[in-house]
């Protein structure tokens, strides 16, 4: 296999070639062939890809800036920006992997605003992992949320801060429509975090619109803030203004309608 891999190096894969080039006799000076080793996760299918055939990373910086000047118009074309965010996959791969892997997701959003867009999200992650993000986590989520709401209730019966807290999520739940499938999801996906006793409270967030501009976020690594419009008390909301992804202490993305689509956004 080592052997096979210095072929596929030599050839110019550079899922292979990424970490070749250690230190070895011919060069005693380079890092240490088991540090800093670039492999993918399980599901990542599509790790580092090459480049497209007769492309370059100068052709492929062009269509990467005529993605920005797309998305930044009033009327986009989806059409124009799905194909050419499919053609320079490889060279945001080789930017996250191989040229900066520590930079602010910020910084690589504003190079690539398309990722903004809910449809280039699911779409980015079908081309890493060919998997349909939306229909997977739904399915997924569907199948448990039925038996997660009667384990809550099992456990909010009884007595402590947990079971108040369930108590206090299921009676918001209990005011709504039981048969709507977006409020299902929301009262499996709030009260996961109370039943697993987790301190959710920097994780969730409550933004009252009316009162405050931008919500306090300094100190969030990772936050979903649900926006009000009013005093609000309740842990839980079940038809907010909007809800925005916090990630590296700035909002990613916004005006999200349902608590089931922000963390499948924010998974992806």
């Amino acid at each position: 296999m080592g052997n096979y891999r210095t072929k596929l190096s030599r050839s110019g894969c550079e899922e292979v070639a990424v970490n070749s080039g250690k230190r070895s006799q011919n060069n005693p000076e380079s890092e240490s062939p088991h540090s800093n080793i670039k492999r993918a996760r399980r599901a990542e299918v599509n790790y580092l890809p090459n480049f497209p055939k007769g492309e370059s990373a100068e052709s492929l910086e062009q269509q990467r800036l005529q993605i920005v000047e797309e998305v930044s118009k009033t009327e986009r074309s989806l059409g124009l920006i799905e194909k050419l965010m499919q053609s320079t996959f490889a060279l945001r791969r080789k930017q996250i992997v191989v040229d900066n892997p520590s930079q602010p997701v910020k910084d690589f959003l504003e190079k690539w605003p398309a990722l903004h867009l809910e449809s280039q999200i699911a779409a980015e992650f079908h081309r890493i992992t060919n998997i349909n993000l939306k229909n997977k986590f739904y399915a997924e989520l569907d199948n448990h949320t039925p038996r997660q709401i009667a384990v809550y209730r099992q456990k909010a019966i009884r007595t402590g801060k947990v079971a108040e807290a369930l108590r206090s999520i299921l009676s918001a739940f209990d005011l709504v429509d039981h048969c709507d499938v977006e409020n299902r999801r929301t009262a499996a996906l709030r009260a996961l975090p109370v039943y697993l006793r987790e301190d959710d409270s920097v994780f969730f967030k409550m933004w009252n619109t009316e009162e405050v501009d931008e919500p306090d976020i300094a100190d969030s690594a990772v936050a979903l803030v649900s926006m009000v419009n009013g005093d609000s008390t309740s842990t839980v909301q079940f038809d907010p203004a909007g809800i925005a992804i916090v990630l590296e202490g700035d909002i990613v993305l916004r005006d999200i309608s349902r608590l089931a689509d922000a963390f499948l956004l924010m998974f992806g």
